[in-house]
């Protein structure tokens, strides 16, 4: 996924229907070439720990799953080209395809898929993303309490049929299963903390051929890919290599992902540049987080006046120029459930003393020292966050000390390391509410980094996720967003914007709304 934040978990969708696919194994792939792009050192390439957009962009490319994301954003048959669900929802019967291979010829099976998600589920794999992407399974809890082995709702029925039984109805179940945590790893080989380093056995259109840590990461077409076969030989990532422009420009990388400084120059329509440029609306989030288990951002008055103190609306059109989007409210356009009239409070500096005054603590004097944390190196923090600190300290008078984490490991440490504030960023994995407001923000969820707690949003939430009827869900999901921003559980940033530079040569390159790049269907041409 892309990159718009210090790190970003990144994003899957719902079919109940049958869906059907067919592939004939062994077929020779067309094309020829290499792409090259790009790229920073992954923090992992196990799907199972794999939670960050810098890691899916390659994991997706050598993994696959049951179910996947088509262009509409629907989802349909992966290695499993068919599914039914029982009457009252709770049961999955996955039939998977025949003809899928791991990299060194062996055959995909059912049991292949139970072992894997045991594997994720396991206390010793250290997976932060498994509860949240398989914990509606009925035993997955067991399992990541160390109370049990096996997932006692996942039955392997035979070589090629899995059946799997949720805990309570999910209207979003199969978005999940097109997230990394869900795909299939060879067992056989996915053993230790460094098994991905070089030994990785896919499944997906690609394969690791080498990786040089700092250097270069390198991918080679697997000729025997169940699906699409790659039209390209190979993807080379040239990691770390410099200036993203330069090296676009220069021709040394094919595709560049922009904005920023660069912003008058590619979208001139007189530039060369213009007419490489792909615009394509994100649904992302960028927001500032609170901790709301410590002083001060515990009192709901003191978070609505750090909220009301910044001119976000400047801040963002200053910054971004046109490559971003304010955001007034937490689910991003794109995702159902996006209301255009729905937002926190707006900028408002002659109000907010007043409300620190109504707060327990009477005055801004009587503040603790505020820290947020953040990722990046020495010293050198966003503009973004820059300016937001700058309004805190204009009108409200306060002093915030930042504190950085280093970005790769960003995501993976802000749970335990989090200080009073956090700058974070989350992109859709899949296009569903749900996605943003239970993950980010239900008491039960692992990923509600700022442990807010409402009893009321969390009734609200749970009530949108059993609900079958779709429109009736969505409303509650709304009602929901209602009470975080009424709370002022967060206060939301920007929706994304990603601009894209892709060479003439390069065809097919389609970066989509969630970001990930089906690199099997780019090829070059007339380079």
């Amino acid at each position: 996924m892309r990159k718009l934040l210090p790190l970003v978990i990144s994003a899957v969708i719902l079919s109940c229907g049958l869906v059907t696919a067919s592939c004939e194994q062994g077929r020779k792939p067309a094309g020829s070439g290499t792409l090259n792009l790009y790229g920073v050192d992954p923090y992992t390439l196990d799907p199972a720990l794999s939670g960050d957009s810098t890691s899916h962009q390659y994991i997706m490319q050598m993994f696959s799953g049951l179910v996947k994301l088509d262009d509409e954003l629907l989802v349909t048959g992966d290695i499993a080209d068919e599914w039914n669900v029982n009457f009252n929802g709770t049961v999955y019967t996955f039939y998977l395809r025949q003809d899928v291979l791991f990299h060194d010829g062996k055959q995909v099976t059912a049991d292949d898929f139970k072992a894997s998600w045991e594997r994720a589920c396991s206390p010793g794999t250290g997976s932060q993303t498994a509860v949240l992407y398989l914990g509606d399974i009925l035993g997955v809890d067991e399992v990541l309490n160390g109370d049990a082995e096996e997932i006692s709702g996942v039955r392997v029925v035979d070589k090629y049929k899995l059946e799997v039984t949720l805990k309570e109805p999910r209207s979003y179940f199969l978005y999940k299963l097109a997230y990394p945590t869900a795909f299939v790893v060879d067992t056989k080989t996915a053993l230790g903390s460094g098994w991905w380093q070089s030994g990785i056995n896919g499944t997906g259109p690609f394969k690791l051929e080498e990786w040089k840590k700092g250097s270069r990461l390198e991918l080679a077409r697997f000729d025997r890919y169940y699906g699409t076969p790659a039209k390209l030989e190979r993807v080379v990532y040239h990691l770390w290599a410099g200036t993203v422009m330069s090296l676009y420009e220069n021709g040394q990388i094919d595709v560049a992902q922009t904005g920023g400084d660069y912003i008058d120059k590619i979208t001139d329509e007189k530039s060369e540049l213009f007419n490489e440029l792909i615009i394509t609306s994100v649904p992302s989030l960028m927001y500032i987080g609170f901790n709301c288990t410590t002083e001060p951002f515990n009192d709901p008055l003191v978070r609505k006046a750090f909220a009301m103190a910044v001119d976000m609306k400047k801040v963002v059109n200053l910054v971004y120029r046109g490559a971003a989007m304010v955001a007034g409210q937490v689910i991003p356009p794109g995702i159902p459930g996006h209301d255009e009239t729905a937002s926190i409070t707006s900028f408002d500096p002659e109000t907010v003393r007043s409300l620190i005054a109504s707060s327990s603590y009477g005055s801004v004097d009587n503040l603790p020292p505020i820290t947020i944390t953040t990722g990046g190196y020495g010293g050198v923090i966003s503009r973004e966050l820059e300016a937001i600190v700058y309004q805190w300290h204009q009108n409200l008078g306060v002093e915030i000390t930042v504190r950085q984490i280093d970005p790769n490991e960003y995501y993976y440490n802000l749970m335990a390391e989090k200080d009073d504030l956090f700058y974070f960023g989350w992109v859709a994995d899949y296009p569903h509410p749900q996605n943003f407001l239970e993950i980010l923000f239900a008491s039960s969820s692992f990923s509600n980094t700022g442990k807010y707690h409402n009893s009321n949003f969390d009734a609200l939430i749970d009530m949108a996720g059993k609900e079958t009827d779709f429109d009736t869900s969505i409303e509650l999901y709304q009602q929901a967003q209602d009470v975080l921003l009424q709370d002022t559980a967060l206060v939301p940033i920007s929706f994304g914007v990603d601009m894209t530079l892709v060479k003439p040569y390069v065809k097919g390159y389609n970066p989509g709304s969630l970001g990930v790049v089906r690199l099997n269907e780019v090829w070059i041409e007339g380079k």
